[in-house]
Formats: structure tokens, sequence, C-alpha cells
């Protein structure tokens, strides 16, 4: 009789965990460090949402809240990371959440997981086409003028294209373009600063930088001072940390393709963070120096290439903004990747209507249906974006900021889903390789009362005109975060009790397991966690 494989300690560790080897095994832990560091992406969410920090803040506000704010990521990290070490799945958060609090607690966290790589998809592969017709039109004068939001919704539509394409081609593709991503954006980060530096003529005071408001929003007559100031407006200007450094679940979601995943994974999260957040805050301060006019980066609705205008000849500001587009595009790619993943763990346990098509495999080995309807789906929710809107005379792309506000709430909350029931697990929490030991304690309690903090600041309205109670309100003014969020769960809230809990078990086993023996958080788990430290 044939004797069976050997399995590798991480095909084992998958296996106790109820799942065998599909997917390929090929990527390195450096180039699972790199997926969330390319969709963390600072290229990307630096240049694109920098106007929320501007307009809800100005310079002050970025330059302040972006090392605050990276902390308390930080710490929501370092949780994840001991999560991932510990069930190193492709289902990731949703996983983690449907083990330590059962099938209802992993349905909601999915669903909103889901619903926030969406949209990180969305808004990075938009923000990507506006930053590739401003390359463009910085290059060609009849290209500029041509401008419409027809033409760039089309860019979008052709980037998400090109992204699912590559998704679908290879997973060691992939992996490379990953790698060459990190370069690109280390490289690339560097050089726009260098070019920021050097190139101005002139650059504005630590004083202008770190002690200059602006209330570019309309609300309570402009004001940068006061209890309204204080505690509504200046607050969204988080949003532009909080957006920018996400979508490091990646790591969890590559972790079935990762080697030595349960230590790689957990390293990859946290570290990535922590790059990108002293990368990201250079990055940012270049930007706040290179102002010249403060009134005219307002006037043109807080965007980056004002300030680049302002700032450097064309053919400079051309450069920069073409840095910033490769790293975009790169983001975006990897995006998809880890939106692919996650919609084909949780529909290989049945969640998600049309489960057998978005957990197939292509010859590849890659969920080439699920890289597909990731793509059009996130086409779908952007369509607002066609609509022109303008505040305070300037052009504010709100149904932008909505689609961010959107990827904040519904991987925040879902982040914060499982990191409570490990919390509240406390010592009996099985942990892996990387762990915090008992930091646990306290590191998971801050993580959660930022999360909470920030997800109900991204439901405000990001301009009077967004509120229905005010004379100017019109609905393209809309921030429809909670439309969307609110509809979806109550959508999922309804379906639960109508058909989902008689038949959704939580994740399924694909392997076959001695007898008396069920897939669970307990199995083999305190043999392969260490003692109680990080790595």
């Amino acid at each position: 009789m044939a004797t069976a494989p050997e399995l590798s300690d991480d095909e084992a560790h998958l296996a106790s965990l109820g799942y065998k080897q599909e997917l390929h095994r090929s990527w390195s832990g450096f180039s699972n460090f790199a997926i969330s560091f390319s969709i963390i992406s600072i290229l990307a969410g630096c240049f694109t949402s920098f106007g929320l920090g501007w307009n809800n803040g100005g310079p002050a506000a970025i330059a302040w809240g972006w090392p605050i704010i990276s902390i308390f990521i930080l710490l929501i990290g370092f949780s994840m990371s001991e999560l991932v070490s510990a069930y190193p799945t492709s289902g990731g958060i949703y996983w983690w959440a449907a083990k330590l609090g059962g099938p209802k607690a992993g349905y909601y966290t999915g669903w909103l997981n889901l619903i926030g790589l969406i949209a990180i998809v969305a808004s990075v592969a938009y923000g990507c086409a506006t930053f590739l017709d401003l390359t463009l039109s910085t290059f060609s004068e009849s290209w500029a003028e041509g401008y419409s939001l027809y033409r760039v919704f089309l860019i979008f539509l052709a980037i998400l294209a090109i992204a699912a394409v590559v998704n679908i081609f290879s997973s060691q593709l992939l992996a490379i373009l990953n790698n060459v991503s990190v370069w690109w954006h280390v490289a690339g980060a560097l050089i726009v600063v260098l070019v920021l530096v050097v190139v101005p003529d002139h650059h504005a005071s630590a004083g202008d930088v770190f002690g200059t408001l602006v209330n570019n929003t309309g609300l309570f007559g402009g004001e940068t001072s006061g209890f309204g100031f204080l505690l509504y407006v200046l607050p969204m200007a988080a949003i532009l940390t909080q957006y920018t450094i996400t979508g490091y679940d990646a790591s969890a979601h590559l972790s079935e393709e990762t080697r030595s995943a349960a230590n790689a994974a957990a390293k990859g999260i946290w570290r990535s963070i922590f790059y990108s957040a002293i990368g990201g805050w250079i990055l940012l301060l270049s930007f706040l120096f290179a102002v010249q006019d403060i009134d005219g980066v307002s006037a043109g609705g807080g965007g980056v290439a004002v300030i680049f205008g302002q700032a450097l000849t064309s053919g400079w500001a051309g450069v920069v903004l073409l840095i910033s587009t490769a790293g975009q595009f790169f983001c975006t790619v990897a995006c998809l990747t880890s939106c692919s993943r996650m919609l084909f763990a949780f529909s290989r346990d049945g969640a998600v209507p049309g489960a057998k098509q978005w957990a197939s495999l292509s010859r590849s080995r890659v969920p080439a249906k699920g890289v597909l309807l990731c793509a059009v789906v996130a086409a779908i929710i952007t369509l607002p974006a066609l609509v022109e809107v303008d505040i305070n005379g300037a052009p504010v792309p709100v149904a932008f900021f909505a689609v961010v506000s959107i990827g904040v709430v519904g991987l925040y909350v879902c982040f914060a889903i499982p990191i409570f029931l490990r919390w509240r697990m406390g010592d009996r929490f099985p942990v892996g390789k990387w762990n915090l030991g008992r930091k646990y304690k306290w590191i998971n309690a801050i993580a959660l009362v930022q999360i909470v903090l920030t997800s109900i600041v991204a439901l405000f309205p990001t301009s009077a005109g967004g509120m229905p109670w005010d004379s100017s309100f019109e609905w393209k003014f809309v921030n429809y975060t909670p439309l969307l969020v609110g509809g979806a769960l109550i959508l999922l809230w309804i379906f639960w009790h109508v058909s989902v809990k008689k038949w959704f078990t939580g994740p399924k086993t694909t392997v076959d397991l001695p007898a008396g023996v069920s897939s669970s958080d307990e199995i083999g788990l305190e043999k392969r966690g260490g003692s109680a430290h990080g790595g």
C-alpha cells in the first residue's frame, strides 16, 4: 500500500485547522511582507487622500496626526500578528472570528472584511486613474484641456481590467511584482522627497508646517477653533492615516501561499505598518514644506497636485506624479490579490452566493472568477464618482472620499471583532510562534478603542452640503458610507435570521482528520506555541 506523503510544517499546521494545501505555497516571508507594504502604499494613500488631511485641519493636522495615529495602528497590527501566527489561513480575519466567537461572528466579520477590501480596491484603482490623468495632463496641454470625469472613469475601468489580468495570469508573477513594488516604493518615495527638497526655490517654515490649521469643509464658518472644529472637523483628518495604513491583513490572506507562515505572516503585518509609518511621515512632510501658498492649495481642493504645481516645473511635477501613479498601480494589483483570496476563503466555506464559482481555481491555482467578481463590484460602487462636486468653489472628490471611508469602516470594524474575542479569551488563547505574551491585555484594549473612534469619524458628512438638515444639502455631497455599510449590515442581519443561521456553520474542513478529532483552534496549537513573546 502506498505511503501518504509526509506533510511540511506549514501543511501540517494548515491541516490541523481543517484545510488541505490547495493554493501554491511559493511566497517567501519577504514576499508576504511585500504585499502588505504594497497595499499600504505610501505612494498611493499619501497622495490620493492628502486632501482629507488638508481640508480637515491643514498642515498641522497632517504633521502631528500621522505619527500619532500610526502608533495606534501599529498596536492593531501587533494584535493581528498574534492572531495570524496562531491561525495562518486565507480566511484570515473571518476565520479567526468564527473560531473564537462562532459562526455568527465569522459571518459578519467575513462580510465586513469583503466589503472593506472591495472598497479599497475601488479607491486605489480610482486614485491611480486620477493620477495617471494628472500625469498625462502635465506632459500634454491637449490632454489637460480634454479633462472629464468620464475619461477618468474609463481609465479607472482599464486599470481594474489590467490588474485583473495580471492577477489571473500567475501567483508567481504576483510575488515578483510585489517584490519589485517594495523597492519602487522605497526608491520612488526617496526620489520624490529629494525633488521636493532640492528643486523648489522656497520652503515653508517649521512654524507653518506644524502650526497652521485649515478648515476647508465649509463647516462651522471655516473656523479653526472651537468645539465644532476640534471635535468634528479635525478628527476627520485622521482618515488620511487610517486609510493609507490599511490592507495589511493581506499578509494573513496570503498565509496559505507563504512558507513558514506562522512566523513570516505575523512579521509581515507589523513590519509593513512600521516601515510605512516612517516613510509616509517623511513623504508628507516633504509635501508640506514644499507648499508655496496655503490659500492656493485650499482653493484647489487640498490636492497634492496643486502643491507640485506651485513648487515645481511641469517636468519635475510630471516625474513626481508618474512615480506615484506607478506605485498606485502596484498597489491596485496587490489589493485585488488580497480581496480575491478573501473571497476564495469565504466562498470555500459557503458564505457567499455562488460560492462554488468564487472558490474554484484556474489551472494556475488562482481564484480567477473571484478576481473578476471583485473587480466588477469595485467598479459598480465607484459609479457616483461620475457626479461632479464643488465645495467652496473647489473640486472635491466626495465619492472617492466615501469609498475611502467605506474601506476604513469595513476593514477596521472587522479587525475589531477577532481582536475583541481574543482579548476576551485571555490566557486560554492558544498562541502561535509569534505572540504578545501578557502584553495583549493592554495592546488589544487600546486597539479596540481606537478602531471604534475612527469608525465613528469615518461616518461623518464631510461638508455642510452632505447634512440633511442644512439648507445647502444635495445628494451629491453625501458621504454614502453610512448608507452602504449600514444597508449591508441590515441585509446581512435579515439574511442571517431568515436563512443563513440554519445552514452556515463557519469554516469547513477540506482535509480528512483522525477519528474523533475536529478542526478547532486547540488542535496542535499548544505544541506550536512558543514562549510568550513576540518575534
